[in-house]
């Protein structure tokens, strides 16, 4: 069984010399080894902060004066869910006004409402999308298409494609982190590379509704063996890898485990340091919540996010949510939850933003805030709580070469659907692309007999709001 394959001594040391050394090199994109973009970015990475359930734009950015003035008066809607399962139109819903009060903020004067009073004092720092439309209904399909582009087929994650593209500026950190993913709606498959190389997953950190305690990397350290004993094992078992290789050449799987083994190492004495909070001031820790148990979780994950770009990580996503049957923005019987999840969130957001433009990283860092859809401006079953709305809701971006202070595209007069300059999420996944120096058309990878893309065969860069 073994006689084709005798590992001797000198044949180890020549393998892990010449064999796994390059592999490694080449498969980690070591700074001086990064892919050339189609042209000059303005971004150079991305935080994402994914509000699972769908935050309501009418109760935040969207301001409807009309719903004040026909609040429990009832109209014809035409209501994503009904159209789903029954194809008719025009559905008799009750108006609901929003529940918190709307203001204009900034010298942009954009309108947002007191749901967010921390983040409010960032708008000059945003360019809002108020015209987002997407496809899926329900969260699941809404969820991954988000992430993925796709509604069910199997797709990379955006985070997988952007740094399929653009690589990673570290051989220290995994490219692409997930902190605190959900385990529902898509789970793995939202941070998943699908047919990509695999070295391009991103690493999860966490998970959704768990504990501060739970943001840590598991069994980074081996406390049973010291460095140099672990160094030695882990050379000879490359030098397998590496003989092996040679047997199965363009076997992408079986590279990025034997990738992940070098990455591995290299984290263990890299990546304790870039999550060890405790290293921030204790100025800056107040700034993002930490401390106070209404903000302390999420504010560790925001500061844990910018940690890891600073360490050179080109994709971060941060995940408010939680791992039940409901994720946690989804009201819909009892939407003054809304302010208890807003509560736990605006200030860490509020101190990312202005911590990243203290650090002169907003400016090429591109921040991503929203959810996989919005929700009604009518009650649900004439209850206190709003549907989903896949049909017309808000998102922003920060820093990154987008417009500040910006405003963009509308939703009708009661925020039901979007109407003026409409923006697809295939259409917002193209302008993120060419932020960071990629063309989404030409961002694609041959799979079973075909080119693919994250937009598929859709998508515009939205070049209004590029600065």
């Amino acid at each position: 069984m073994f006689n084709d394959f005798q590992m001797t001594r000198r044949r180890a040391l020549q393998a892990a010399g010449c064999g796994f050394g390059h592999l490694a090199f080449a498969g980690l994109s070591a700074g001086g080894n990064l892919p050339a973009t189609h042209f000059a970015p303005k971004a150079k990475r991305v935080i994402f902060l994914f509000m699972q359930g769908g935050v309501s734009h009418v109760d935040s950015f969207d301001y409807k004066p009309r719903l004040e003035k026909e609040d429990g008066k009832s109209f014809g809607f035409d209501d994503a869910r009904v159209l789903a399962n029954t194809g008719k139109r025009g559905s008799n819903q009750r108006v609901m006004k929003p529940l918190w009060k709307f203001a204009q903020h900034g010298e942009s004067g954009r309108w947002a409402s007191d749901l967010f009073p921390q983040i409010n004092k960032h708008v000059d720092k945003m360019s809002f999308i108020h015209s987002m439309h997407t496809e899926g209904v329900a969260h699941g399909p809404a969820t991954l298409f988000l992430h993925c582009g796709s509604t069910n087929f199997i797709r990379p994650s955006m985070g997988s494609w952007v740094v399929y593209g653009l690589g990673t500026p570290n051989e220290n950190l995994p490219g692409f982190v997930s902190i605190a993913p959900s385990a529902g709606n898509g789970g793995p498959r939202n941070y998943g590379n699908a047919f990509l190389p695999a070295k391009f997953q991103g690493t999860a950190i966490g998970k959704a509704g768990g504990p501060a305690s739970d943001l840590v990397i598991r069994n980074l350290k081996n406390g049973g063996m010291d460095g140099k004993t672990q160094r030695e094992q882990l050379d000879l078992l490359q030098a397998l890898n590496a003989e092996q290789l040679k047997k199965t050449p363009g076997d992408t799987e079986a590279e990025a485990v034997i990738n992940s083994y070098e990455l591995g190492w290299k984290m263990q004495s890299h990546a304790p340091d870039i999550l060890d909070l405790s290293k921030e001031t204790a100025a800056t820790q107040k700034q993002y919540g930490i401390g106070t148990k209404e903000t302390d979780t999420f504010g560790r994950q925001c500061l844990m996010a910018r940690r890891l770009c600073e360490a050179g990580v080109r994709y971060v996503q941060v995940t408010y949510g939680d791992n039940g049957a409901n994720p946690a923005w989804d009201q819909h019987s009892n939407m003054p939850q809304h302010g208890i999840h807003a509560k736990a969130v605006d200030l860490p957001i509020a101190g990312l933003l202005a911590d990243l433009a203290q650090r002169d990283l907003l400016k090429d860092t591109l921040v991503w805030w929203g959810g996989e859809f919005g929700r009604t401006p009518y009650a649900q079953g004439n209850g206190t709580g709003r549907d989903h709305n896949p049909g017309g809701f808000t998102t922003w971006l920060a820093g990154g070469g987008v417009k500040p202070g910006f405003a963009f595209g509308a939703t009708d007069e009661f925020g039901a659907a979007a109407v003026e300059n409409k923006v697809h999420m295939h259409d917002l996944h193209a302008t993120m692309l060419h932020l960071l120096g990629l063309d989404h058309e030409k961002l694609t990878f041959r799979y079973s007999g075909r080119d693919f893309r994250l937009t598929d065969v859709h998508g515009q860069v939205v070049k209004e709001i590029i600065a």
